[in-house]
């Protein structure tokens, strides 16, 4: 006996929202976006740049955010795993005293940023549209910035893994994944063929 299309949505989304989680903490780079380290190429860069310079969390919480990105490129880069007051200090040693104006001019991109980080976490518990409305406006962010900001094209660029990203986190919503597979069964494609 078949899976139900309940079933289906759910094992589908549960396992997108996973890979999604994986691909925002383990830092696989999705854009290139000058940011106050010199170009941060993942989620995670951004909001611990915002994290580091406005010193509201608590160091070890910025640790263990970074931690696992680190790790993964040790690994691919054949360096030895870091330690993990070596991984902040060296995010501070290469941060810039930019003023917050420069900020609010990416907004945009902070907010997002947040967001997917945010979904990425909460999605292991419970899945929602947070990963998808934060990818979406950093996708904004940085193609506004690469048509009408003051960045050159070498500076900004969007990867083609932030698109494959997109559609994992479209689908880790369950309600719209049923939708899916319910307008794409056998049955009512011959149906709509016939008419």
């Amino acid at each position: 006996m078949g899976f139900s299309s309940r079933k289906w949505a759910e094992i589908i989304s549960n396992i997108a929202s996973r890979i999604f989680f994986l691909i925002i903490i383990l830092q696989i780079p999705l854009f290139r976006f000058p940011c106050r380290i010199g170009t941060c190429r993942t989620p995670i860069d951004i909001v611990a740049c915002e994290l580091i310079a406005g010193e509201i969390f608590p160091k070890f919480v910025v640790k263990a955010i970074l931690y696992p990105g680190a790790v993964i490129t040790s690994f691919t880069e054949g360096k030895i795993v870091p330690n993990c007051d070596h991984i902040l200090t060296s995010y501070k040693s290469n941060m810039s005293k930019a003023p917050p104006t420069t900020d609010l001019k990416q907004l945009e991109v902070i907010t997002g940023s947040y967001l997917c980080v945010a979904g990425a976490i909460l999605g292991l518990i419970k899945r929602g549209r947070m990963s998808v409305c934060g990818l979406i406006l950093v996708l904004w962010g940085i193609v506004r910035e690469m048509f009408v900001g003051k960045y050159r094209s070498e500076d900004v660029c969007v990867y083609p893994e932030m698109i494959v990203t997109i559609v994992i986190a479209l689908f880790s919503m369950r309600r719209d994944v049923r939708k899916l597979i319910r307008c794409c069964r056998f049955d009512s494609i011959v149906k709509w063929l016939s008419n």
